[in-house]
């Protein structure tokens, strides 16, 4: 694989459960300004990978770094450090109910302690005012529409001002003004510089806010490339899954 520098890397990557092979020889290369989604039919294995780049799970076997630094095995306290880069905003948006919207948005923040109170309260605005959810600061997560939860949700990793971005399904449960004001936040954000890494099965969002796709099938990374290139490959499951057929039926249910 290519690519120095300011990047996430995944290389040779395996990961079972129960003895099912969850990715076999997975590789994946994020670099800083390249937005890539990862897509494959359910179970594939897509949120596996987030949750591996996270360290929230430890890979059998294989090598995972970021900007340069192999997490793999890395004692906790180091690793700290180094996911502070990373923020994600989780498929159901992971907000804590308890807390109002403002709360849930500084939390990372008010944890580390390293600002005033003043100085969060600042940024947790701007970033809701980014999102345009200003106005929702102090409702709690149950006042809130699915769609508001979700921006709700960018505007908590966008506090912290990470490099990356990871997305879990994003547009899940949203009707079309909810997904069209996620893809607008994101585009934004890549604007901005921000590097997006996102799992999902909705199509015409990934094709509007990515420039690279991977395809996961049977554990196994199957195709790796542009759009266009996807469009035009000759894998046949990625034909079924740009455009099922009746052979499609009930295969993955």
């Amino acid at each position: 694989m290519s690519g120095e520098g300011r990047c996430i890397r995944m290389e040779k990557v395996c990961y079972t459960v129960g003895g099912r092979a969850i990715l076999t020889d997975f590789d994946l290369l994020l670099e800083q300004g390249v937005n890539r989604t990862i897509l494959g039919v359910s179970g594939a294995g897509k949120t596996t990978i987030l949750k591996l780049i996270l360290g929230l799970l430890e890979p059998q076997a294989g090598s995972i770094s970021i900007n340069g630094l192999t997490i793999t095995g890395l004692k906790e306290a180091r690793y700290r450090e180094q996911r502070k880069k990373i923020a994600i905003v989780f498929q159901g948006g992971a907000l804590f109910d308890s807390m109002t919207v403002g709360e849930n948005v500084g939390y990372r923040l008010f944890e580390e302690g390293r600002l005033s109170e003043a100085e969060v309260e600042d940024i947790v605005r701007e970033k809701l005012r980014f999102v345009g959810v200003e106005p929702a600061l102090d409702l709690y997560p149950a006042e809130l529409s699915g769609g508001m939860k979700k921006r709700v949700a960018i505007a908590r990793a966008l506090a912290a001002d990470p490099d990356y971005i990871f997305f879990d399904e994003p547009t899940t449960g949203l009707d079309p003004i909810g997904v069209y004001n996620i893809v607008s936040l994101m585009q934004r954000l890549q604007a901005e510089g921000k590097t997006t890494l996102m799992v999902t099965h909705d199509l015409p969002t990934a094709f509007a806010t990515s420039q690279r796709f991977t395809f996961l099938h049977q554990s196994r990374l199957v195709f790796e490339g542009t759009e266009a290139e996807m469009r035009a490959s000759s894998i046949p499951e990625v034909q079924q899954f740009l455009e099922p057929t009746d052979s499609s039926l009930f295969v993955h249910q």
